[in-house]
């Protein structure tokens, strides 16, 4: 933690303040306050900054956290493989695509289950396809939105023919669904939009769920490169193209 929180503030002085990092860990200070009004600005600044780790310390430790069960979920896709990612969703979603053929819902219901199932095994293989690119930015705009697609989206659709599930997933959705709109998209009369345009049922949710999956893991693998940058400060040009799986 106090390796972190020291990285964490160096960067934060680096943003007004000169600063280098030498070697593995070292920080020289490019700049020195030559006047007293200067040392009282570095100062504040500086104060500033321990504010802003109150606030950015606790979600760092969430972004250790997604790394840590980004990494695992990337070891067993990587240890599958294409082939192996396909035929285990394949397996899954058919099952509970035969099974609601089986019972007696409606029709729809199982065409929604299984255009659900082929979302759901595009996307763990697109997350798959991705995290193997190099580069991070193609790891947080492409991997992380389709690997939470791929998370998110079994146990809502599964949600509509299962009370027990039912009774979790629909009002946590409920809940976070009235706070965004009360609190997030609460502009430009786009809340208002929503709330006339769409009732929160049904397929509902699932649309809902789809439409989080961006915004999601864009945050997610944003966490998550905060993190790398902090844990591992680049110190030469070939760092940036070292581990370029899901969990960077």
């Amino acid at each position: 933690m106090r390796v972190d929180l020291f990285s964490l503030h160096a960067s934060w002085m680096k943003l007004v303040f000169s600063r280098e990092y030498e070697g593995d860990h070292s920080v020289i200070e490019n700049w020195e306050p030559e006047s007293t009004g200067e040392a009282v600005g570095h100062r504040l600044w500086a104060a500033l900054g321990v504010l802003y780790l109150v606030l950015v310390y606790p979600i760092f430790v969430l972004g250790l956290a997604t790394r840590y069960y980004a990494h695992r979920i990337d070891r067993i896709t990587a240890g599958l493989g294409f082939v192996g990612v396909t035929a285990v969703s394949l397996l899954v979603w058919g099952g509970l695509t035969a099974a609601t053929y089986l019972s007696p819902i409606a029709f729809e219901g199982f065409v929604a289950v299984a255009v659900a199932g082929v979302v759901a095994t595009v996307s763990a293989v697109l997350a798959l396809f991705f995290s193997g690119r190099t580069g991070r930015l193609t790891t947080v705009a492409l991997a992380y939105p389709f690997g939470v697609t791929a998370l998110f989206l079994p146990p809502v659709v599964a949600s509509l023919y299962s009370p027990t599930l039912a009774s979790v997933v629909f009002p946590s959705s409920t809940s976070l669904a009235i706070w965004l709109l009360n609190n997030v998209l609460d502009f430009a009369g786009i809340a208002a939009f929503i709330r006339a345009s769409f009732e929160l049922q049904g397929l509902a949710y699932v649309g809902m769920w789809f439409a989080l999956a961006v915004p999601v893991g864009w945050s997610l693998g944003g966490l998550v490169t905060l993190v790398n940058r902090v844990r591992t400060p680049r110190t030469s040009p070939h760092a940036e193209g070292a581990g370029s799986k899901l969990y960077r």
